[in-house]
């Protein structure tokens, strides 16, 4: 018998997609999976849905979170989990039929510590075109996927879309699972398969399909706001790859900049800030004294806060060997 797979789903408010959703996973070309559904206070016609869907299928259990939020849903839904492997889907998004099955082909062939994972293809329900942002984040997160460095420029952003992996669940569990309360949760967990080591291995095909629309999670709650991804990687930043021996240079003074200086100062880490704009260089910002990009000392490691696409490329144009570049944009 194939091994079990389990897919944890937490839901809330998502009456106009759940039907889609629990028919692509009904759907899946691997049969033998569990899905746990875990109801995060919904107020529609939500919970309904799915425990319909439950009663016809022995396969799907839904029950309510034990607590409030989507941490806890996840961990809810972890304590009912009896799968060898363990995956996460989200309740508005639709898998690709051969995603389960793409996933774990991947996944069960390996020995050492890995995580599987696929590529995601953005789409909205209108039919509307896709953000350039979000098709520049779908094209990055693919390539590096496709090219399996997909922690290579994690600082970045979060390289491991939350329904988009597959682990051992023995793998899971050792690396924290969802007992982590920080957010946006899926990079914290993106970050601890990074500080884990584990092994990235890809499919070489789409395995999801990530619905965007204007009040999606993701676009609406505070804890996916700007600051909590800066302060997440300043955060693992510090504890995994900051090197006291080296000069640390912070570069770039505008609004990023200035959250990523304010959280060295409170950490009281010594760093260089500078600037390629000439009109702020000189210019004496909490306490510290911008300096000229351009003198940027061997041997440093550089935090890269610039956001414009152009003055990164520029950056990595004329990045020296002896420096260790991390771009935070």
């Amino acid at each position: 018998m194939k091994e079990l797979i389990s897919i944890i789903m937490p839901f809330k408010n998502e009456e106009d997609f759940l039907v889609q959703t629990l028919e692509s996973i009904i759907n899946q070309s691997y049969q033998n999976w569990e899905l746990i559904a875990v109801d995060d206070s919904s107020t529609d016609n939500s919970f309904e849905i799915v425990l319909d869907f439950a009663k016809k299928d022995e396969r799907i259990k839904v029950l309510k979170n034990k607590g409030e939020g989507i941490i806890e849903a996840l961990k809810t839904g972890r304590e009912l989990a009896k799968g060898n492997y363990i995956t996460r889907m989200d309740a508005d998004d639709l898998m690709v039929v051969n995603k389960l099955e793409d996933l774990h082909k991947v996944v069960s062939t390996i020995t050492q510590k890995s995580v599987a994972i696929g590529k995601v293809n953005y789409f909205k329900s209108n039919g509307e075109e896709i953000g350039n942002g979000y098709l520049k984040y779908q094209n990055w997160i693919n390539e590096l996927a496709e090219n399996k460095t997909s922690f290579s420029e994690i600082y970045k952003e979060c390289p491991v879309p939350s329904p988009s992996w597959m682990m051992k669940i023995e793998v899971f569990d050792e690396i924290g699972g969802f007992n982590s309360n920080v957010y946006p949760e899926d990079y914290d967990l993106a970050f601890r398969m990074y500080k884990a080591k584990l092994q990235v291995f890809s499919t070489s095909d789409v395995v999801h399909n990530w619905r965007d629309y204007e009040t999606r999670t993701s676009r609406t709650d505070e804890n996916y706001k700007d600051n909590r991804f800066l302060e997440l990687k300043i955060n693992y930043f510090l504890s995994l790859d900051y090197n006291k021996n080296k000069t640390l240079v912070l570069q770039g003074a505008g609004k990023k900049g200035k959250f990523l200086a304010q959280q060295l100062i409170n950490n009281n880490i010594e760093f260089t800030w500078t600037c390629g704009v000439s009109n702020k260089i000189g210019h004496n910002i909490y306490g510290v004294v911008l300096k000229d990009s351009r003198e940027v000392q061997l041997g440093a490691q550089i935090i890269v806060a610039i956001a414009n696409p152009e003055e990164q490329n520029r950056i990595k144009a004329e990045e020296k060997k002896s420096n260790e570049y991390f771009y935070f944009c």
